[in-house]
């Protein structure tokens, strides 16, 4: 928070008042309001400056209570500040929840190929597998609707899941394109 005041050494020296205990005194009341301690430091240091510069200008009733007062307003305008750059994000804090292009192609390639290699494999392989991975339903319901046994339907399920890994790698893809 440095000040772009400019400050005569020689006209400080000549003033009476004892600036270093204002300053002291500033630094005291401010770490009661924050606990910046480098905060109130700067802070303090401004108030100082700006103090001088008004009592260059113009007559203080009480320098304390102008140094109190403007302490709060600098406190009150860094709370401002800080709080209109954290409350707009930068450009890279902003997330997309959205998947990446490359996902998104990637995962349609994906079906594609799935949907290929479920239309070519035999009925009850489909059936099954469908019954089974995309509507959920047990094998044990599955094998009673279809008149099959449990273990058929499981070598139906574990066939079908060979054929649509075999087709995947056929075409240079696996699930695991899908996490990337």
């Amino acid at each position: 928070m440095a000040s772009q005041l400019t400050i005569d050494a020689h006209e400080v020296a000549a003033d009476p008042v004892n600036w270093e205990a204002v300053h002291d005194a500033v630094v005291r009341y401010l770490r009661h309001r924050t606990s910046d301690r480098e905060a109130a430091g700067d802070v303090a240091q401004d108030v100082v400056l700006r103090l001088i510069d008004v009592r260059r200008r113009q007559q203080i009733g009480s320098i304390y209570a102008l140094a109190f007062r403007i302490a709060d307003n600098l406190l009150v305008d860094g709370a401002r500040r800080r709080s209109r750059t954290t409350a707009m994000p930068e450009d890279d804090d902003i997330v997309c929840t959205m998947p990446s292009a490359e996902r998104m192609v990637a995962s349609r390639q994906i079906m594609d190929i799935l949907s290929r290699a479920l239309r070519r494999m035999p009925p009850l392989r489909r059936e099954v597998i469908v019954r089974r991975r995309l509507n959920g339903e047990s094998c044990a319901t599955i094998a009673a609707e279809l008149s099959l046994s449990p273990a058929a339907v499981e070598k139906h399920i574990a066939r079908a899941l060979v054929d649509l890994r075999a087709a995947l790698d056929r075409n240079g893809l696996s699930l695991e394109d899908l996490s990337a």
